[in-house]
């Protein structure tokens, strides 16, 4: 028998710092994962564990190094993690580390944002993956579970129709999706926070603002928008699943329903997923 894969490491590691300027506090929460491949064949096959590191270990260095390193940029303390593992250990030869934020924003008091209180975002979520091999790193930003909806400038029309069809076609109906994109740095920008928020910035302008004939062109035109406003990333790709929202049927009732009351469904859902590149 032989081993063809392997890696490990420590996963859903969690950290909030709390970075201080004068009475204004800023709240930075992760959830990070770390993986490592290298020289561990004999820890699987021969029982060996003298190169291994301990998940616990890593654990430790996730605590350590945010005392130490993290600052607002998330890719940032991604990176800062690779290169140590790679640095500290030789057996190691490649490492990739998860990265996830929880937001928080600051609450208002008579609309002044207050200095250290703070309400959670919402469920979506940004993201890095973090790939370091000696003299290599890719960078990959993104965000996850952001749910958007538009009420109306969206149809699906013109599609196959066969004997298993009972969609009927439209021009107007709402189109809703739980968003994860995800783009490749292919140089590093000057600051990853400011690009991310370009590059949502763009995509929601074209959801928003462009008349949608299908899910599928909508997710093209947002990778396109995307491109074109960070010079920075060399591809995107994102996965679009579909929300329903179903007309409610009530002419039973004597009552019609122009686009007025639906009920929104999670599943069955549509999928629909693309990467879009230069």
């Amino acid at each position: 028998m032989k081993l063809i894969h392997q890696q490990y490491g420590k996963a859903r590691v969690r950290v909030m710092k709390v970075m201080r300027v004068g009475t204004k506090h800023t709240v930075k929460e992760l959830e990070v994962s770390v993986r490592l491949q290298g020289d561990f064949t004999a820890a699987y096959a021969k029982s060996d564990n003298r190169r291994v590191v301990a998940t616990d270990s890593m654990r430790n260095t996730v605590n350590i190094l945010a005392k130490e390193k993290l600052g607002t940029e998330t890719e940032a303390f991604g990176l800062v993690l690779g290169e140590h593992f790679l640095k500290t250990y030789p057996q190691v030869q490649r490492v990739e580390v998860g990265l996830w934020e929880r937001g928080w924003e600051r609450i208002s008091i008579n609309g002044r944002p207050h200095a250290h209180s703070f309400f959670e975002k919402g469920p979506a979520r940004p993201f890095a993956n973090i790939v370091c091999r000696k003299g290599q790193n890719q960078v990959e930003s993104g965000i996850e579970d952001l749910l958007i909806l538009k009420t109306t400038a969206s149809g699906f029309e013109n599609f196959v129709r066969d004997r298993f069809t009972t969609l009927p076609e439209t021009g107007d109906r709402i189109l809703a999706t739980r968003l994860k994109a995800v783009w490749t740095y292919e140089k590093m920008p000057a600051s990853f926070s400011k690009t991310n928020g370009k590059i949502l910035a763009a995509m929601l302008k074209v959801f928003a603002g462009n008349y949608s004939p299908s899910v599928q062109a909508t997710l093209f035109q947002m990778g396109e928008a995307a491109l074109k406003v960070a010079r920075e990333i060399s591809k995107i790709s994102i996965a679009m699943p579909n929300k329903h929202c179903l007309l409610i049927n009530l002419t039973p009732f004597g009552l019609e329903n122009e686009n007025e009351v639906f009920v929104p469904t999670d599943e069955p859902h549509g999928l629909i997923e693309g990467t879009v590149t230069r």
